[in-house]
């Protein structure tokens, strides 16, 4: 069995609303093998990886794993689930696993992941324990755990990052995560914040300079008349010596630039301590500070945007002795408990034995070895520090009124957003006036201290979130558009009417990236990476997203909810490619699109199309149902319901709930519609209308937006776009299927011309019988044609594409002396407009228009979009 590649899908998708993974596997011969029948595979299996004993499948039986396992299963069916069992083992919290049989030896499996590398990784260990087991060979499945904890290690989220992504979910804040660390976007557009750890959008570079340097901050707090122990910097022995005597001992030395309690050397009695500390420190770091050692208890004060939101008194680590148990021991008992681990990862974290404690040991005269009497407490540390293993216990409700307003003034003093006051104090109930003082201030502070004491908790992590996005949207509008046609007008139009209603719309759509109507990237931009442009963009407050097909499927869903979903038609387009073999499997896909929207939301649906109706069990949002006709009976099912319906009635388009009728526009007045000749662009102007009423939009400024987004080139440009030419009318059309095809030349019959002449071309992705019913609905309308082959053969040799469409065109019984073959699209184009007699009409179904309008600017022209 080997691996053939992966695929990663970051949110939503078609196989899972959760990230997955998917795997692609080649089982080389044993796809019809069950484990049952190699020797020793299911006894080894279970053996080695016991968590398998309790694993359920679709039908969620008890021991259903051990029971097919027992009557006879396959290898891709136990891969699966070895690959969730080995995440389950190392702590990520995944259920969700599924595998599909592609062709003989060939399956994926779709698994959940939480981190990205352990999810590519526990594939790998998974198949090489299968392989292992097929082959009977050793296999040290204890290794490749621990590899896969030292890579959670590096990859999983700090408790800061974690708990604040939570509660900005909670709020319906959607996250995007930026890079390999802990970055990540809250919310998109305009109103998104960035946070890493505690850290912010204002979080202020000078304030984090001041707080990592313990002198300056020590300084500025001294300046401000708040209460701090005396200090200076030291480069000698003799240095501290003098400062000692000057103030006394107790004394503490500690790195000017430290964190997290490291390099702290606290309760220095002599002067031989002293030297001794110094001479210890020196080695490590270049800045060392001196400071006076302040007797009580330490609490950890967190400020928000000058809201004290949680105190914590936080304690050196300890142990208690039995009078057996070495003082080693008794820390890796210590250590045992389920709370603590490595790094950030657990509530508290492990106490290390290291340099620093043998040290700090010994300067109590104790060793590792040493027995420690029963009862007899031993705190292992000078600092309190909860990355070296300290414990915390919530006081919030014990800090008076004076010492509020004492650490608001400290972390105003350096212009921190978001910190923790170190205080030093007997009683934090007391005023720090009366003998407290202020040790440091710390940037990005660890807010697990306030979520995870050992006595109470504090929600800080949701006072971040509230603050970062007090009295500002905690999203923007945002409307998905999918379907077989008609997705990018609609998608134009929509971000038209936001326009006009005042939103700086961001849009992506097959002919590139736009901000505020402004091309930024061109190109077919209708996957999740162009989305991820747009909803990071932070000018835009409203964000519509044309979502194809393709995208859906190889890279799922960029965004994790829209507002508006609308899905334009479900018709016969790129079937047999990636696994869409019928137009059911392509509802599907375009279904996902329905799926994803919040709970008040709309989904827009074509009520005339019985395969955008198949997927209404699937959809979970309120609809908005457009339809040709007022008699149409889900429309009218729907407003029953409470919802809208769309439609035209007397060449009118009304907007009609249960208790209203609005008679918006005549679909005459419609820009795009062309005075109502262009049949489907009056459906796509439906449903454009249906998702701005999704999204509230007054219905004044919707009639607005209709009335004056037109088929040009600074509009709408490659859909239906008309030039006059010498007296030949030229129209330009991305039409790449046969529904696009027959839009079109439906629409023409009722503009007047005399001979018809179209340039035509096909997608070589496309399915032969798509190409040969292509070109016999061209050979049933055009009087003469030029069959072009795209650049982007798909897959096909070059003049595949053209000798299908030529075979289909004479399939209508076109007489053979009209057609030619010109494969480049540009000189096609050219011999059109040669033939081409005042009064006709050329059509040119497209791959690149901009070549082609380079030819029409470079003759004598004039527009005539709305002039017909």
């Amino acid at each position: 069995m080997k691996i053939i590649n992966f695929r990663i899908f970051n949110g939503r998708n078609i196989y899972c609303h959760k990230k997955c993974i998917k795997l692609n596997l080649d089982l080389e011969g044993y796809s019809e093998i069950p484990s049952k029948d190699i020797y020793n595979f299911n006894e080894k299996l279970i053996c080695m990886l016991p968590k398998l004993n309790g694993h359920r499948s679709e039908i969620d039986e008890d021991r259903e794993f051990i029971r097919r396992l027992t009557e006879g299963t396959y290898l891709a069916y136990i891969t699966e689930h070895i690959i969730i069992a080995l995440q389950n083992m190392i702590g990520v919290d995944i259920s969700y696993g599924r595998y599909r049989e592609i062709s003989v030896d060939h399956y994926y499996i779709i698994y959940q992941y939480e981190y990205k590398s352990i999810g590519i990784e526990v594939a790998k260990i998974a198949v090489a324990f299968v392989n292992s087991l097929i082959k009977n060979e050793l296999f040290d499945l204890d290794i490749e755990v621990d590899k896969l904890k030292e890579i959670l290690m590096c990859e999983q989220l700090g408790v800061s990052t974690f708990n604040i992504c939570n509660e900005a979910k909670k709020r319906g804040i959607p996250i995007i995560k930026i890079g390999e660390e802990s970055m990540f976007q809250l919310g998109y557009g305009k109103y998104s914040k960035f946070i890493q750890a505690t850290m912010g959008n204002d979080t202020s570079a000078i304030s984090l300079g001041i707080a990592q340097d313990k002198l300056l901050t020590k300084q500025v707090l001294s300046m401000n008349s708040l209460p701090v122990s005396n200090g200076m910097r030291v480069t000698s022995v003799s240095d501290c010596i003098s400062f000692a005597l000057d103030i006394g001992y107790p004394v503490v030395l500690k790195p000017q630039f430290g964190n997290k309690g490291k390099g702290v050397i606290g309760n220095i009695e002599h002067e031989k301590q002293l030297s001794d500390a110094y001479g210890l420190l020196a080695k490590k770091y270049e800045d060392i500070i001196i400071e006076e050692y302040i007797i009580g208890k330490d609490y950890r004060v967190c400020s928000v945007y000058g809201d004290i939101v949680a105190v914590s008194e936080t304690i050196h680590p300890y142990i208690i002795g039995d009078g057996i148990t070495s003082i080693e021991e008794l820390i890796k008992k210590t250590n045992e408990g389920s709370r603590r681990g490595d790094d950030h990862e657990k509530d508290l974290i492990m106490i290390k034995i290291d340099e620093g404690l043998v040290e700090y040991l010994k300067q109590k005269n104790f060793s590792l070895e040493f027995i420690l009497p029963v009862k007899e407490k031993l705190y292992l540390k000078e600092d309190e520090e909860l990355s070296t293993g300290g414990l915390s216990i919530d006081c919030t409700d014990l800090i008076c009124d004076e010492n509020i307003e004492i650490c608001k003034r400290a972390a105003s003093a350096i212009g921190m957003d978001i910190c923790e006051i170190h205080v030093r104090c007997i009683d934090i109930s007391k005023s720090l006036n009366e003998g407290g003082v202020i040790i440091e201030l710390n940037a990005a502070p660890e807010i697990r201290v306030y979520h995870n004491p050992c006595i109470g908790t504090r929600n800080v992590a949701g006072h971040i979130v509230d603050k970062l996005f007090k009295d500002i949207p905690k999203s923007i509008p945002l409307v998905a558009v999918t379907g077989t046609n008609g997705k990018t007008t609609t998608t134009r139009l929509i971000a038209h009417i936001l326009s006009i209603s005042g939103y700086m719309v961001g849009m992506t759509t097959s002919s590139g990236i736009y901000i505020d109507g402004k091309c930024v990237f061109k190109g077919d931009t209708t996957g999740p990476k162009s989305a991820l442009t747009v909803l990071m963009n932070r000018s835009i407050d409203a964000a519509v997203l044309e979502t194809a097909r393709g995208g859906i499927i190889r890279g799922g869903l960029a965004y994790d909810l829209a507002d508006v979903a609308v899905i334009t038609n479900i018709t016969e387009d790129h079937l047999g490619i990636d696994g869409v073999g019928t137009i059911e499997d392509l509802a599907k896909v375009k279904a996902l699109v329905g799926e994803a929207v919040k709970i008040d939301g709309y989904v827009v649906i074509n009520g005339d199309d019985n395969m955008s109706i198949s997927i209404l069990p699937r959809l979970k949002g309120r609809l908005v149902v457009f339809s040709s006709y007022k008699n149409n009976e889900v429309m009218i099912a729907n407003i029953k319901k409470g919802g809208y319906g769309i439609y035209v009635d007397d060449g009118n388009l009304i907007i009609q709930t249960s208790t209203n009728s609005e008679k918006l526009i005549s679909v005459k007045n419609i820009g795009i519609t062309l005075k109502g000749i262009l049949k489907y662009n009056i459906k796509n102007a439906m449903a454009a209308c249906a998702a701005a009423v999704g999204l509230g939009i007054d219905y004044d400024v919707i009639r607005q937006g209709l009335k004056t987004f037109y088929c040009n080139k600074e509009q709408n440009p490659g859909r239906f776009n008309i030039y006059l030419l010498n007296n030949v009318t030229v129209i330009l059309d991305y039409g790449h299927n046969i529904e696009g095809y027959k839009g079109v030349l439906d629409a023409v019959k009722d503009i007047k011309h005399n001979k018809l002449i179209g340039v035509i071309g096909v997608p070589g992705d496309r399915s032969d019988s798509h190409i040969l019913n292509m070109g016999k609905c061209a050979g049933e309308n055009f009087d003469y044609i030029l069959i072009k082959e795209n650049k982007d053969g798909r897959g096909r040799l070059k003049g595949q594409v053209a000798d299908l469409l030529e075979k289909g065109v004479l399939k209508s019984n076109f007489n053979i002396i009209n057609i030619k073959k010109i494969l480049e699209e540009k000189e096609a184009f050219k011999m059109a407009l040669d033939i081409a007699k005042p009064g006709d009409m050329v059509i040119v179904f497209f791959e690149k228009d901009e070549p082609l309008l380079e030819i029409i600017r470079s003759k004598s022209i004039s527009k005539c979009e709305t002039k017909l």
